[in-house]
């Protein structure tokens, strides 16, 4: 029986386990030593805006070592720089890159499927079109942010075809580079591809963006020697509030709300909406739903604090909506409300007050 099928308190118990070792994953000799060994050859940061559906997993996608890659998640992969939590946390995490003497690439994601149009973005209504028109957005603020000139960060609007799992670029002058059309042994022709592509990309930056590329591409040959289910059918049964979930990079198992809008009432709404759904539809049992709040820190004393007093406010804004907008399915809600050691990624929950 799959863990979406059992009782609530074991399908809790089983997500407390994945996140378990995935930290112990994470914080490994090998892995320590892996993204160490990665980053002094790649020393551009790479960023990226994306949906926080679990099928979309770039650092799986790409072969690139776990903690390389930053995500920033939210449902529907719908950002504005505009948002005052999502401006200061992106400009404090390039200007963390920057002092560091390095350089950012940042990927801004939307994700469709060629198979079926039901199996792309929810959070745009599977309209693929409507979905890319928002990363160019995105990528405009960015620009008029951190400069147009891209000297230090460079935006690149990436679309991310999920039965595949291919990237697919798109060109400072409106080029596209669907890496699901390339062989193995195309790689040399990609590089001069890339240069046209993005021809003010500065040189190190596009370094380290080949080795995505090629990741992918290795990534898609696997996949196609293989035979796996599309994960066609959503059951859901966890919503998360905060950040630091990428443990939870598992199909149509969590919906995942960013603490970056200031209108944070509307997705946990539809959140809770598509979780009654689900349970109405008989995609999950009806005994329960997880409402998980995290917050990470980075040191402790102040900063691991304040990550409680964070974590304790979204996790009562998150219950709040939840009782005021779905109260039938409030009394089958069970809370867990954490901070997240982001040096290894080690959940800890916090007990109730």
């Amino acid at each position: 029986m799959s863990a979406t099928h059992k009782p609530i308190a074991l399908r809790i118990e089983w997500l407390m386990e994945h996140a378990r070792q995935y930290s112990a994953m994470f914080s490994s000799p090998e892995a320590s030593i892996a993204r160490r060994r990665y980053m002094a050859e790649h020393p551009s940061a790479i960023a990226a805006l994306k949906c926080m559906d679990g099928r979309i997993n770039l650092s799986v996608d790409t072969h690139t070592p776990f903690g390389i890659i930053q995500p920033f998640r939210n449902l529907g992969g719908m950002f504005d720089l505009g948002w005052p939590h999502l401006g200061e946390v992106l400009a404090h995490y390039v200007q963390t890159v920057v002092s560091s003497g390095h350089r950012v690439l940042l990927l801004i994601t939307y994700h469709y499927s060629k198979g079926d149009k039901y199996r792309g973005c929810a959070g745009f209504n599977y309209d693929t079109q409507a979905a890319r028109a928002s990363t160019y957005v995105i990528k405009k603020q960015v620009e008029h942010v951190f400069g147009a000139d891209h000297g230090t960060v460079y935006p690149i609007v990436c679309g991310f075809e999920t039965d595949e799992e291919a990237l697919i670029l798109h060109g400072s002058n409106g080029e596209m580079l669907d890496i699901s059309q390339f062989a193995a042994q195309e790689k040399d022709t990609l590089r001069p591809r890339l240069e046209e592509m993005f021809p003010d990309m500065h040189s190190q930056v596009r370094y380290d963006l080949e080795p995505l590329v090629f990741g992918n591409m290795e990534r898609i040959v696997e996949l196609r020697k293989t035979e796996r289910a599309l994960d066609i059918e959503h059951h859901e049964w966890v919503i998360c509030v905060g950040r630091g979930f990428d443990f939870l990079h598992i199909p149509n198992l969590a919906l995942i709300v960013g603490p970056y809008s200031p209108n944070l009432d509307d997705p946990i709404d539809r959140a809770a909406g598509i979780i009654e759904d689900n349970m109405r539809a008989g995609r999950i049992p009806d005994d329960g739903f997880l409402l998980l709040a995290s917050v990470p820190y980075q040191e402790v004393g102040v900063d691991r604090a304040r990550a409680e007093l964070k974590s304790r406010f979204l996790s009562k804004f998150a219950t709040d909506v939840i009782y005021a907008k779905h109260p039938q399915l409030a009394h089958k809600m069970h809370l867990r409300t954490a901070v997240l050691d982001w040096r290894s990624r080690r959940l800890e929950i916090i007990p109730p007050e």
